[in-house]
Formats: structure tokens, sequence, C-alpha cells
């Protein structure tokens, strides 16, 4: 077959990031402020295009670190999204991830210093630039689903935490209520869980019984405390 590949159109890749966190039991998504134009001064996700020679993967690593500093976090491919002029300076084609990172992982998560960086509720977004807040929607809605169905939640979690936390980390992320016995039933049932050792301090009792994770496999049934959400 002999193809002419002048007659088609040479787009630009992109990865953007949809970092999650939760803070103060609400999901937050990190959000920077662009310095030039297109959309300048408005917030977006952190991201850019690919590098020569440089894999998808590799890209999306290269702009996690350079935004968090952190690297050994949960991340995957999301989708791609590229509308012929979700761009308004050409063609641009981009591949999506989400990551998960732990509050307590992120150095100085928040401050006064840093105003070209933010963590805003997922469900109070501002004003974003290209065709980033259907990307985060569409983050937020795998994210989700996915909780019903496998321990991706653990990404958010510390390496030692209590029962009240994890319920605590899946309600905010499905920004509903659980019955307590029922979620800690189904979650030590999953096997997954060991109790340590060490105890703190809790609300209602001197000491209260913490848990870490036994295996970190990327999927792992737990039950489904609501019905999955379907892609977009």
């Amino acid at each position: 077959m002999n193809t002419k590949y002048n007659e088609y159109e040479t787009p630009g890749i992109t990865v953007d990031l949809v970092l999650f966190t939760v803070n103060e039991n609400r999901l937050k998504v990190m959000l920077v402020k662009r310095a030039e134009e297109p959309f300048r001064n408005d917030w977006s996700l952190p991201g850019g295009f690919i590098k020569v020679g440089e894999s998808l993967d590799a890209a999306a690593q290269r702009v996690l670190i350079e935004k968090t500093g952190v690297s050994d976090v949960y991340m995957e491919q999301l989708y791609t999204f590229g509308e012929p002029k979700r761009d308004p300076r050409s063609r641009v084609i981009t591949v999506a991830y989400i990551a998960l990172i732990p509050w307590q992982s992120l150095p100085q998560p928040e401050s006064d210093k840093v105003t070209d960086l933010t963590w805003s509720p997922v469900d109070h977004l501002p004003k974003l630039a290209f065709d980033h807040k259907a990307i985060v929607n569409y983050a937020v809605t795998r994210l989700r689903a996915k909780v019903s169905y496998s321990n991706i939640v653990y990404g958010l979690m510390p390496k030692q935490f209590r029962l009240s936390e994890l319920q605590s980390m899946y309600e905010s992320i499905i920004n509903d209520k659980l019955d307590k016995r029922n979620f800690r039933k189904r979650m030590l049932a999953t096997g997954l869980l060991q109790r340590d050792r060490q105890k703190r301090p809790c609300r209602g009792a001197s000491s209260c019984h913490v848990v870490s994770i036994q295996n970190q496999r990327d999927h792992f049934p737990v039950g489904e405390f609501h019905d999955p959400t379907p892609d977009p």
C-alpha cells in the first residue's frame, strides 16, 4: 500500500495529568496557572508536549516529578482527547493520566509562596483552560466507578491507617456515606488488610488498632458499595 503521509495532518501530542489527593475529607485535583497564551492566567491541568523519542508514560512520569517531586505513586492512562479545535493554536491531541497521591506524601502541598499551583475540590472547579474541565469530570467519574471494584483507593492511603480513616477516604471519593458495620465487614473479608500491633489514640476510646495493606495488587474485588458508574 502506497501511503502519502503528506496528505495527512501532523498533530501535536501532549500529556495531561489529573492528580488526585484527599484533604479535609474532600477529593481535590492539582491545577497550575498558565503563564502564557493561550488562556494566560487561567488554571489548567499540569502537562506538556512529549519530547522527541519520549514515550507517553515517560512524559507523564516527567510531568509528575516536575510538579510534585514524587514518583512512586499509582498512575494509569485515562483516555485520549482529540477534538480538532480543543487547542486554538493548532491540532493537538492529549493523552490524559490519573495519578493518586496521599496528602501526607506531598512536599509542602499548600503554601502562600506558591501562587501558580493549587489543589481544588473537584466539585468547585474554577474556570479551566482548553477542555480540562471535561477531562477532570471524566477522571472523577472513572475514579468513583473504579473504587467499587478495585483497591485503587489504597493509592491515597498512608502505609498505616485506621479502618475509620479508610472509610472516610471512600466517602470523600464517592461523595456519599457508607454503613460502618457493613464497610468494615467487607474490607476485612477481602484478606487485603492486616492488623498491626501498633495502636493510635482515637475518639471515644483510649486507643484504636491500625491496619496496613497486605497485598498491592492493582485490582482486588471489595464488593460494590454503589453500582459502578459507566464511562461517560
